[in-house]
């Protein structure tokens, strides 16, 4: 199940990354410093606002589903599920409004932040009906909605910029993309809710179960949203701006290849686990690390090395030079947060154990604000760098050492080793080319790394990667021979 679902993500996980990439070139370019900071608050208050009421839902529907039985505990799942996000939906939409009529802040950042909060309920929706695609297997349907809603945002959010609306175009974008799939995605959905009925019990075991992650997520947007807040209070929001370009560049890239991991990874364990055992599950579970290793490390490594031609391609002038020091940091963030959500924290949800969830991410989330505090009026953007990399090593080490004591992951360290060297070996090489500048730089830098991190891992054989090309060698000659 987690190849089948690596390959299926595949398309959507290309998409998400070259939409991301358009996102970054096209609004640093279409807004100014100022209108891209104010997005960036915005989407930092909206994602909050998000995983405050809604991601419980979304978190149930990824766990339980594969434990229902067909017939009336199936129907009863989703009937729950369903009318309590219609009813959290009125209510949000409501308190919203006032919340944002009451807010005393200038108009332009009103209405960024009224167009990120109105498009929330739409996004639970379509999320709820992506995370039964992932749990049922069906992995064209969810990677196809994945690509037809980022692709729709980006194009929708353009468009309000050509015409003006600022900080607010791009949150348009995603409130409206998800609206415009509901009538693919909705009627389909609540077919499987028509002969259940709403459960209370059913819901309370759900928001025991899924409060504590939703709370957990809230502190992992606390970790890499408090940062652009203290850079508005003791800088501006150009520098607000310059901060969540750089932080958007390596963090969308690692990003997407942990979702992309992550989509497929997390439905093969839940199944292993309840369909095989602790046993089948830990052998999932190494086979998944070591994907992660082989190709996050030197992702994280690659985008740290490129971080100066990138940005001279991806980002607005305006924004590029404080971008540029601050990628290399945020890429070693992306890849301690991608290991941490995406492998060491499913221990919690395998094990059901969601409050020591919240207990480990308590720990960076309070680190992070204090090291804020501490960096930002010192050390600038910098500063906010520093403190975001250390705040997510600890919550990896939290994550490891309290998730052991619920399910013991396997750590394949002869993995971590191999892909390791290999990585070095790359960093070495690529140092070591010219600084052409730009797209000339980047590709050369790109190829050569790809290359020499392709033929290191081979020969260590890094993840078992050299027994896998055998065996996949070994089938397309079978298939060949057949014909």
């Amino acid at each position: 199940m987690f190849w089948r679902g690596v390959w299926g993500y595949l398309p959507a996980n290309i998409v998400q990354g070259v939409v991301g990439f358009l996102a970054i070139v096209l609004f640093t370019r279409l807004l100014s410093a100022e209108e891209f900071g104010r997005y960036a608050l915005a989407f930092s208050v909206m994602t909050l606002a998000h995983v405050a009421v809604f991601s419980w839902l979304e978190a149930a529907m990824a766990r339980f589903w594969a434990a229902q039985s067909p017939g009336a505990e199936t129907w009863g799942h989703f009937a729950s599920l369903y009318r309590t996000a219609f009813v959290l939906s009125a209510v949000f939409l409501v308190i919203a409004g006032v919340a944002v009529w009451l807010f005393p802040v200038d108009p332009l950042f009103k209405l960024a932040l009224a167009a990120g909060l109105a498009g929330a309920p739409a996004r639970c929706l379509v999320k709820l009906g992506q995370e039964r695609f992932r749990a049922a297997g069906e992995v064209g349907k969810a990677a196809g909605l994945d690509m037809a809603v980022a692709i729709g945002g980006l194009v929708i959010g353009v468009g309000f910029a050509l015409i003006g609306a600022g900080g607010a175009a791009p949150l348009l974008g995603l409130g409206l993309a998800p609206l415009a799939a509901l009538p693919f995605v909705l009627p389909g959905e609540m077919k499987q809710a028509r002969g259940g009925a709403f459960e209370p019990q059913r819901v309370r075991a759900y928001a025991l179960y899924g409060y504590p992650i939703a709370a957990s997520l809230a502190l992992t947007v606390v970790l890499s949203s408090t940062d652009r807040f203290l850079l508005a209070l003791f800088m501006d929001e150009a520098a607000v701006g310059a901060y969540h370009a750089s932080y958007s560049i390596a963090n969308r890239t690692l990003d997407v290849l942990f979702l992309w991991l992550g989509s497929a990874g997390q439905p093969a364990l839940v199944m292993a686990l309840e369909r095989g055992g602790l046993e089948r599950l830990k052998d999932a579970a190494r086979e998944q690390l070591s994907t992660f290793l082989l190709i996050g490390l030197p992702a994280a490594a690659g985008v740290a090395l490129v971080a100066r031609p990138l940005a001279e391609l991806l980002i607005g002038e305006e924004l590029r030079a404080a971008a540029t020091g601050v990628t290399p940091w945020i890429a070693l963030s992306a890849l301690l947060f991608g290991l941490t959500a995406y492998y060491f924290g499913q221990a919690f949800t395998l094990g059901k154990k969601t409050k020591q969830l919240l207990v480990a991410m308590v720990i960076p989330a309070g680190a992070n604000v204090i090291l804020n505090l501490i960096l930002v009026p010192r050390f600038g953007l910098m500063g906010a760098a520093w403190a975001t990399a250390a705040s997510f090593g600890l919550g990896l080490i939290a994550t490891m050492m309290i998730g052991r004591k619920v399910v013991a992951l396997p750590i394949p360290w002869e993995s971590l080793i191999r892909c390791s060297v290999a990585t070095a070996i790359m960093a070495l090489v690529v140092s070591r080319l010219p600084p052409l500048g730009g797209f000339p730089e980047l590709v050369l830098d790109a190829s050569v790394g790809g290359i020499v991190y392709a033929a290191a891992a081979l020969t260590l054989n890094a993840a078992g990667v050299r027994d896998v090309a055998k065996r996949l060698l070994t089938q397309f000659r079978a298939r060949g021979a057949a014909a």
